[in-house]
């Protein structure tokens, strides 16, 4: 189980986050696929894990319950309470950050928001991405920039895992308008972590299957429901069908 990230240390780089605006940039991003799978439970739980020890510390679920987690991930209680229990005290509580949001509001400007429903929002396509797509940029308070959001007040939390990455461009200035466009070319390690680039992608997409789990708990239980319903009118169809033509079956 990795160590839980300071709350006060993240909150700090929301406070000075900003947007700034400097040289005219024309980067853009294309979406990576997330390739979730709320069906693996395996990979939940180690999202769960994920969530716990790197966001939690600012990110609330509070819409979710530990004893959901249990029931749906196959875990027990004990196991819940053990391992991802940082801020709760009861089974039954929701999942609160380390901190009142009205506490952030007032000392630094903002609040991390609620990342209950953030999949159904954004689409884990852009959750991966972002997660992804951190770059060294020394204008930056925090020391890094998002190409998927520019001028992002989040911190780069999962530096130590990732590493550092720098983000190459081919550009082309012009004088007349004092002006930079600039082509986004890729990234290039920087600094690496303590994962390779593949175990990162394998964290990440643990992490943003989670969120799409929390999102929707019963999305499974709703698609198998539907599968049912489509079979019932299916056989109600070929029966109706069958007594239409009994029914019919003298009349010329």
């Amino acid at each position: 189980m990795h160590i839980k990230k300071s709350a006060l240390a993240l909150l700090l780089a929301l406070a000075l986050g900003a947007p700034a605006v400097g040289l005219a940039a024309s980067v853009g991003t294309t979406l990576q696929s997330a390739h979730t799978d709320v069906a693996n439970t395996a990979s939940l739980q180690r999202g769960a894990r994920n969530f716990m020890n790197y966001c939690s510390g600012c990110h609330s679920a509070r819409y979710v319950r530990y004893s959901r987690l249990a029931a749906d991930l196959g875990l027990t209680e004990a196991q819940v309470i053990e391992n991802l229990m940082f801020s709760g005290e009861r089974i039954h509580d929701t999942i609160q950050t380390s901190f009142r949001p009205e506490d952030a509001a007032r000392w630094f400007g903002t609040a991390p928001p609620d990342l209950t429903l953030i999949a159904r929002s954004r689409g884990t396509d852009y959750i991966y991405t972002f997660l992804k797509s951190f770059y060294l940029d020394p204008k930056r308070p925090t020391g890094v920039n998002n190409l998927a959001l520019p001028g992002t007040s989040m911190p780069h939390v999962l530096w130590g895992l990732q590493g550092y990455q720098a983000a190459l461009y081919d550009g082309e200035s012009d004088p007349a308008h004092e002006t930079v466009h600039k082509k986004f070319k890729g990234f290039e390690l920087a600094q690496p972590g303590s994962l390779t680039p593949e175990e990162y992608d394998r964290f990440v997409r643990d992490t943003v299957n989670f969120l799409d789990y929390i999102g929707e708990p019963m999305q499974l239980k709703r698609r198998d429901l539907g599968f049912q319903v489509l079979g019932f009118l299916l056989v109600f169809f070929l029966l109706a069908f069958l007594l239409k033509k009994e029914y019919w079956k003298d009349v010329k």
